[in-house]
């Protein structure tokens, strides 16, 4: 498919808005008069055709990962609604696949990255918090200091008898004084225990990473799991179920994101997304499964997103479009 031409008609954000509410609605079986409405509203004015054409585009582009996300940002709303002792009686309706997809789009397009439950769930319980593209250091009660990557949420508690730290999104880098108390980072069904000084836990989809620069910690993927003991210049990751062997790493090239650098080696497409997404504005979207399994390899400044991009796709060659605002499809 060839990337959209450049309309000839200037459209606007309530004509595209528009569009995707009439996209959605025609993709779910509408009456007889739907689809009069709608071709009155197509005739209205040569905007609306063109606006419609772009959104039928947008609508190919985006399909699997915006049924994805729509199911997704439904769960986390839910789940937002719940943490704030919603009334049950205000639980989300149960769309249809096609009014789902458009909500996603038209929300995508309305407030960009703003839309993001999942994001409301982990802020509302957090503490300390940064921003897509913002990298922050705090120093903590017990002066342990703390430096979230971009997009990354904790929650602290500590008792007498322990320091505990609750990572809900990203990733952190964890400088740990010592008090004679246990220090504990909890983060995706796992927990790091501090042995030594200066260490980072990084979400994952199935559980966590953990890379250590200096000292020791010990990993485990819960409670009743057996704990590894990661000493500097090695990292492990776990899951709900188990915990792997301690592998060597480029600590140093691995935690350059504290100076503004993202590094990588033989890393598939999709991981190197996943990081842009957090320093981008807004949404990356990879269609191409097999595109998204490639390996790469540089190192990219993390201040500008759109330029990483534009040196990936030199290197592996794909097609990038942007859409909608801040929407970015790569296939």
């Amino acid at each position: 498919m060839k990337a959209p031409s450049e309309p000839t008609l200037m459209i606007t954000a309530e004509q595209h808005t528009a569009a995707l509410s009439w996209l959605g609605l025609l993709h779910d079986q509408p009456s007889a008069a739907d689809q009069a409405r709608f071709s009155r509203w197509l005739q209205a004015d040569p905007a609306h055709a063109e606006a419609y054409a772009q959104a039928q585009v947008m609508w190919e582009m985006s399909e699997e990962p915006a049924s994805k996300l729509a199911g997704e940002d439904a769960l986390a709303l839910q789940a937002l609604l719940d943490a704030m002792e919603a009334p049950r009686h205000r639980s989300l309706p149960r769309w249809t696949a096609g009014l789902a997809m458009a909500a996603c789009l038209l929300l995508m397009v309305g407030v960009g990255l703003g839309w993001q439950p999942q994001r409301w769930v982990d802020d509302l319980g957090a503490d300390y918090v940064t921003a897509p593209g913002q990298v922050r250091t705090v120093t903590l009660a017990d002066q342990s200091q703390v430096t979230l990557d971009a997009d990354s949420a904790i929650a602290v508690r500590f008792t007498d008898d322990e320091r505990h730290v609750q990572l809900r999104r990203g990733a952190a880098f964890f400088q740990v004084t010592h008090t004679g108390q246990p220090f504990v980072v909890d983060g995706g069904r796992g927990e790091t225990r501090v042995l030594g000084t200066q260490f980072e836990v990084r979400l994952q989809p199935d559980g966590a990473s953990v890379t250590v620069l200096s000292g020791r910690v010990g990993v485990k993927a819960g409670a009743d799991s057996p704990q590894q003991i990661l000493t500097a210049g090695q990292r492990a990751s776990y899951d709900g179920a188990r915990t792997s062997d301690p592998l060597p790493a480029d600590s140093e090239s691995q935690l350059a994101w504290r100076h503004g650098w993202l590094n990588y080696y033989r890393t598939p497409l999709a991981e190197v997304i996943s990081d842009l997404n957090r320093y981008y504005p807004g949404r990356i979207i990879v269609l191409n499964d097999e595109l998204a399994a490639r390996k790469v390899s540089g190192s990219f400044p993390s201040n500008d997103p759109q330029a990483v991009l534009a040196a990936l796709k030199s290197v592996v060659g794909f097609d990038q479009y942007q859409a909608l605002g801040r929407v970015i499809v790569i296939r």
